[in-house]
């Protein structure tokens, strides 16, 4: 076994922007051939190995794009247009059609959204094993009763798909801005945990998440990030 090897679902999460699940299940299901040849789990790919899925060779020169981009309200994160609601890459240039979004926004909030063909790199934000801590701006449509402050922040809220506990921090007096912080990533979480207690989220803006800030990003702009 050459030294250079790389297992095959790393490969693919390299040069396809799948993530390494991902590409194990498209191995399970015989759509990935290693120089013609059906390839199996644990498979692992040497240098000059020709590695296709359906049959189309996989191009090992493309480069790791990571982009930030400030989603404004009103876009999906999607690559197909949803009713009248375009999708955010309507906000960039062609070259860079291709990239996934990294987690999602809904389309009635905005913020940071990222995006990437770096398979292992969307995992590593978006799976809960690793807690990439993510921050919003929040505003009611009436004020939050301490009582239910402290029933999120401390105990949580039971959701139809588990406990939601978030970390509030009270922006002014009125009480109805909060900034919100958590580690999840559940649909929806946020507005569901508000609703939940009767409020309703009016606006729900993403200004961090992980390492990367959203800064002074103006609305429907992006920028390359490292």
């Amino acid at each position: 076994m050459s030294e250079d090897s790389t297992r095959l679902n790393k490969f693919l999460a390299l040069h396809s922007g799948t993530s390494r699940r991902q590409a194990d299940e498209l191995i399970e299901k015989g759509r990935v051939t290693i120089n013609g040849h059906a390839a199996i789990i644990g498979a692992r790919v040497a240098p000059g190995d020709v590695v296709a899925v359906d049959g189309k060779p996989i191009d090992t020169s493309t480069q790791k794009i990571y982009l930030a981009l400030h989603k404004p309200v009103g876009y999906i994160c999607s690559r197909k247009q949803q009713g009248d609601s375009p999708t955010i890459y309507e906000l960039l240039p062609p070259e860079f059609h291709t990239l996934k979004p990294v987690g999602r926004l809904d389309r009635d909030s905005s913020g940071i959204i990222l995006l990437s063909n770096d398979g292992d790199f969307a995992l590593q934000m978006t799976h809960p094993r690793y807690s990439k801590v993510k921050r919003y701006e929040v505003t009611l449509d009436s004020a939050l009763e301490p009582l239910h402050q402290q029933m999120i922040s401390d105990f949580g809220v039971d959701l139809d798909d588990g406990k939601s506990q978030l970390t509030l921090e009270r922006k002014d007096d009125e009480r109805k801005d909060w900034i919100v912080t958590m580690s999840e990533g559940r649909n929806r979480q946020i507005r569901r945990t508000f609703g939940s207690l009767g409020y309703t989220v009016l606006a729900l803006h993403r200004t961090n998440f992980g390492t990367y800030s959203l800064g002074d990003l103006a609305p429907g702009s992006y920028r390359k990030e490292s």
